[in-house]
């Protein structure tokens, strides 16, 4: 098993346990066409990254999660989604896990203008069929999508925001 398919195997368990619904290891290994045996690897990789996945034990028991854990749906795309510059990509998802302020030079939608932003960008999120990114904006004082691929630069600052 290749290590993306096993990162997106505990991801998809992730999204199926977020329901609140309470699974079984069969059905778990039935949905995610694996054995019994990988399911209990993907509870121990999710509690190692501090999500804790509850056991009820007892013929009606499995697995539950009892926290509210938000799966991004950026994992889970139709098709491959090309992005141009992969280091901006890169740092905004850093900004993103480190909760910090950005420094943005960004082009307007015909490419005619380069504006100056701070940003405190929140989740990667597709618009159409290129990368974007969630983020509240200090100059409009309101939270905007912005494409990564019009990022012309990008500063990750000493500051941060929660």
């Amino acid at each position: 098993m290749s290590v993306l398919s096993k990162i997106s195997n505990v991801l998809s368990m992730l999204e199926y346990l977020s329901s609140g619904k309470k699974y079984s290891i069969k059905e778990l290994s039935e949905l995610l066409e694996v054995t019994p045996r990988m399911i209990r690897v993907y509870k121990d990789e999710l509690e190692k990254a501090g999500i804790y996945v509850d056991t009820l034990k007892g013929p009606y028991g499995g697995y539950v999660l009892n926290q509210n854990i938000h799966v991004p749906k950026r994992f889970i795309t139709p098709k491959t989604v090309i992005v141009q510059n992969k280091s901006i990509f890169n740092s905004v998802n850093r900004a993103i896990k480190e909760q910090r302020k950005c420094f943005i030079e960004y082009y307007s939608k015909d490419r005619k203008e380069l504006s100056k932003r701070i940003i405190h960008p929140y989740d990667l999120i597709l618009l159409g069929d290129e990368w974007g990114v969630a983020a509240y904006c200090e100059l409009k004082e309101e939270i905007r999508h912005f494409y990564i691929n019009r990022i012309q630069s990008i500063q990750l600052l000493e500051t941060f925001y929660k």
